[in-house]
């Protein structure tokens, strides 16, 4: 198996994508998302990170966090996430590869961000994709997204998106 080289910076900001094996809409199930949180805040209280953005999907999430100062281990924190709710659901945590047991697929996709227009871009690509999808017709519809506590910091208008336009803005996180 090759070694998959992760660009680690201590206080970055990073966007995540975690995928379900073989895409089963485990989060379909509104009883799943609560153990997914429940296995996020479990992670946070011990391994602290700031979510500036996150929108959960049938089959697959989105996440943007920034790191503690001097901190670079977020896969540490997915594997706890994982793992956490792979427990709290009853199943295998992680798909071995040609194997068709688990909740994940092994892994994870992730990309630091380079700077606020990178950031914005994500952010909207995260809050974006349920109507990407088809999975509703407007972002405000979508009830597991970040899109509404934007809306409640008067970061979006609650209409964002609704035309399909989502260029970035010029949002400032973490002030």
């Amino acid at each position: 198996m090759p070694y998959y080289r992760r660009t680690k910076r201590p206080g970055a900001t990073y966007f995540f994508t975690v995928v379900t094996a073989r895409r089963r809409p485990l989060f379909a199930d509104p009883a799943a998302i609560s153990l997914l949180r429940h296995s996020i805040a479990e992670v946070k209280r011990e391994l602290p990170f700031s979510i500036l953005a996150w929108v959960v999907l049938p089959d697959h999430m989105h996440a943007i966090w920034t790191l503690p100062p001097g901190d670079a281990d977020f896969s540490r924190r997915w594997g706890r996430i994982k793992a956490g709710f792979s427990r709290r659901y009853g199943g295998v945590h992680t798909s071995a590869p040609g194997r068709n047991s688990g909740l994940w697929q092994p892994r994870f996709w992730e990309h630091l961000i380079r700077d606020e227009k990178d950031l914005a871009t994500h952010v909207d690509y995260t809050h974006y994709n349920p109507v990407k999808h088809g999975l509703v017709q407007r972002v405000a519809e979508w009830p597991y997204s970040s899109f509404h506590r934007h809306v409640q910091q008067g970061m979006l208008p609650v209409d964002w998106g609704d035309d399909g336009n989502t260029d970035a803005k010029a949002m400032k996180f973490g002030e």
